[in-house]
């Protein structure tokens, strides 16, 4: 193979062999973006904009959209002459969104009038008319392939660096026109296939959500793995949660309030009683089960603390000082599985206690959301050193110290009684979000088994769902 050379700004030839992905047919050539389009960005936003030039119409990357715009919430900004030069698109340049969830969306401006542009688009002026086409395609699949984000930044975006440098396989221009022909011939039929994959996939889905809610719930009635005397009753268990609470406020980790928490006993009556707010209330109506006689009942207070996430303004996120640290919204919880987005959002650390940070066997859960995602939960499975969770979502702060019991209780909360529950304990908060009770939610009755019995469900479990999710 013979190797690439690049000619520098300062006269110096290097080889790229490292960075070329792959042959390209005769003909063709390897080039960067910034050498077949001129590149500007709009222009900055800000108070000061109220003053001075003229005003102008412009758009933002919320305008921007993958091969189209939306111009039906257009703004208008002061610009000067220099700037309305600079700073506009002309009909036939390329756009390109520069950060955000939608960093890479690009469009050609097809319109038969300038448009003014904010800072965060890119514009792209071709030096060869009849190139935007091919290349909107190329930044498409770069941003398909996750290849296109800059590199060495704690946020995902496209910086005008990394976008002017992006290497380019470069057909001749008749050889561009067909292939983008040819795409359009194909994206239609490529689009309807997705349609009906991910009809299949749904239904998949549904029925793997079905077999996992049927044996959860088998597994919390004690149905799943059977009952073994000498394995003792679940007061035991409960017994050194106690324990275990106490050293915790006697080291100063844990407040008092978490010995008081409403507790579920039989009393003498040999009905389920709760104290809640000091009043005793028999609670067998509320129960949805049965459950063995060697399991107990007690509320999910007993066995962990709350605690909200991270409140900030919407201008610290403007503070750019290093380090940054993570916020993750109920959005991120999935499949009761921490995900890390695109869109997350970055504040600086001097914003962060360093007792927010999550650690390895937390809990975290919408509380405030659609009410969809209310009672999703997600388990930690590690420490991070850079991600928190923001106000909206709470913490839940388990107060044992024992990994069975940790994982018993994440699959407890994965169950449809559990999400259930917490649907009933939500009120509407405007047209689309819901409030979860923090206080109704440590009174969420959670049938407790003895402790090896825990260890056999959790190990049936891990193997049951490991098959159903892999068909």
């Amino acid at each position: 193979m013979n190797s690439y050379y690049e000619k520098m700004p300062d006269g110096t030839v290097r080889c790229i062999d490292s960075e070329i992905p792959f042959e390209i047919p005769p003909g063709w050539e390897w080039t960067r973006i910034g050498n077949v389009f001129n590149h500007a960005s709009g222009k900055q936003q800000s108070s000061s904009n109220k003053h001075g030039g003229t005003p102008q119409k412009f758009i933002t990357t919320s305008n921007l959209y993958w091969g189209y715009f939306v111009l039906d919430n257009i703004k208008v900004m002061n610009f000067t002459a220099e700037e309305i030069k600079t700073c506009s698109a002309t009909k036939g340049d390329l756009l390109v969104c520069e950060g955000g969830a939608g960093y890479g969306r690009s469009a050609i401006w097809n319109y038969d009038y300038d448009i003014c542009l904010q800072n965060h688009i890119h514009r792209l002026r071709p030096c060869v008319s009849g190139i935007c086409e091919y290349v909107y395609h190329f930044i498409y699949i770069l941003k398909e392939s996750n290849n296109l984000a800059s590199v060495g930044t704690a946020m995902p975006g496209l910086s005008a660096n990394r976008l002017k440098g992006l290497l380019l396989p470069f057909p001749p221009l008749s050889e561009q026109k067909r292939i983008v022909t040819k795409l359009g011939e194909l994206l239609p039929q490529i689009e309807k296939f997705n349609v009906v994959q991910n009809q299949q996939d749904g239904l998949n889905r549904t029925i793997k959500e079905s077999l996992k809610k049927s044996i959860l719930q088998e597994a919390i009635q004690g149905r799943l793995v059977s009952q073994i005397a000498l394995e003792g009753t679940a007061e035991q268990l409960l017994e050194e949660i106690e324990a275990e609470k106490k050293r915790l406020v006697k080291e100063g980790k844990l407040k008092k309030s978490a010995l008081t928490a409403s507790r579920i006993f039989r009393d003498d009556d040999n009905r389920y009683h709760q104290n809640i707010n000091g009043e005793d209330i028999i609670i067998d109506d509320f129960l949805p089960f049965e459950i063995p006689s060697t399991w107990r009942w007690i509320s999910l207070g007993e066995l962990v603390a709350d605690r909200t996430g991270l409140s900030y303004k919407k201008e610290n996120l403007s503070d750019r000082t290093e380090p940054f640290i993570r916020v993750l919204r109920g959005g991120n919880i999935e499949d009761g599985e921490l995900m890390m987005k695109a869109d997350d959002v970055f504040i600086s650390s001097s914003y962060v206690a360093p007792d927010l940070l999550l650690k390895k066997g937390q809990y975290i859960s919408p509380a405030v959301s659609s009410l969809e995602k209310i009672g999703k939960t997600a388990i930690i499975m590690k420490d991070y050193k850079d991600t928190v969770v923001g106000g909206f979502v709470l913490m839940l702060l388990p107060l044992f110290d024992d990994e069975w019991l940790g994982q018993y209780l994440y699959y407890f909360f994965q169950t449809g009684y559990y999400h259930n529950y917490c649907r009933t304990i939500t009120k509407k908060s405007g047209q689309a979000f819901y409030n979860l009770s923090r206080p109704k939610l440590k009174l969420c009755p959670v049938p407790l088994p003895p402790k090896q019995e825990i260890a056999r469900i959790v190990e049936r479990l891990n193997i049951a769902l490991a098959g159903i999710m892999s068909r």
